[in-house]
């Protein structure tokens, strides 16, 4: 089995166990590469993005020195969280997708959780 279907199975056996938990609740889709990190609210049910936010965001680039890190990883969870708070988002399930719940991931849920997200 390669590597990438190890990691799509692992994203997706996440999916499946929190759509039943989930209750109608958006998904807070977390996804981190080497250099950025990335995170969207997601409306299952009508199938759109209600918030996103990453570390390519032009007011991010500008305050953050890297993109990699835990200090941007939470500056994004803070700002996708104020972003859902404007589009009425106060509940979200937590989709780590195949990444473990360590380090930058944990950072922006975390912040996410500061700024007033509840999961």
């Amino acid at each position: 089995m390669t590597k990438l279907t190890q990691t799509k199975r692992r994203s997706m056996r996440v999916r499946r166990a929190l759509a039943k938990v989930a209750n109608g609740r958006p998904r807070l889709s977390v996804h981190r590469s080497s250099q950025n990190i990335y995170a969207q609210i997601i409306d299952d049910v009508n199938g759109v993005t209600v918030a996103a936010a990453s570390t390519l965001d032009k007011d991010l680039r500008k305050s953050l020195k890297n993109g990699a890190d835990k200090n941007a990883a939470s500056a994004v969870g803070k700002l996708v969280a104020e972003r859902a708070d404007k589009a009425g988002v106060k509940e979200v399930v937590f989709d780590r997708g195949a990444f473990i719940y360590h380090g930058r991931v944990k950072a922006l849920a975390d912040a996410a959780r500061e700024g007033g997200l509840k999961f």
